[in-house]
C-alpha cells in the first residue's frame, strides 16, 4: 500500500470552498481511503489522507476526469503546500 498526507493552506477565506472541491471528487479506482479534514487551530488548513494499493495507482488517478477537475477548480484556492508526507500504511480500521 502507498499513502500520502498533506497539509495545504486555503487562500484567505476559501478555505471551505477548497475543502469543498477536494472532498467531492468522484470515485477513484485502487483509492482505500481519501480524507479530507480541516485543522482546528488554522483557518486555512486543510489536511487529506489517502491510502492507496500502491503507487501506481495514486500516479494514474491524477490523470482520471474527475481529479484534473478537482486541480483545475481547487488551484486558484490554494496559497501553498505546507507539508507533504509519503507513508506505507500497515493496518487499521477500514484497510485490508
Amino acid at each position: 500500500m502507498y499513502g500520502l498526507i498533506s497539509r495545504i493552506r486555503a487562500v484567505k477565506d476559501r478555505r471551505d470552498e477548497l475543502a469543498a472541491i477536494l472532498g467531492g471528487i468522484g470515485e477513484m479506482p485502487g483509492c482505500i481511503s481519501y480524507v479530507v479534514a480541516l485543522e482546528d487551530s488554522d483557518s486555512q488548513a486543510i489536511w487529506v489522507s489517502e491510502v492507496w494499493e500502491s503507487t501506481e495507482a495514486h500516479s494514474a488517478s491524477l490523470g482520471t476526469r474527475s481529479v484534473q477537475e478537482a486541480i483545475e477548480q481547487g488551484r486558484p484556492l490554494i496559497d501553498r503546500f505546507d507539508q507533504r508526507i509519503e507513508t506505507k500504511p500497515t493496518g487499521g480500521i477500514g484497510l485490508p
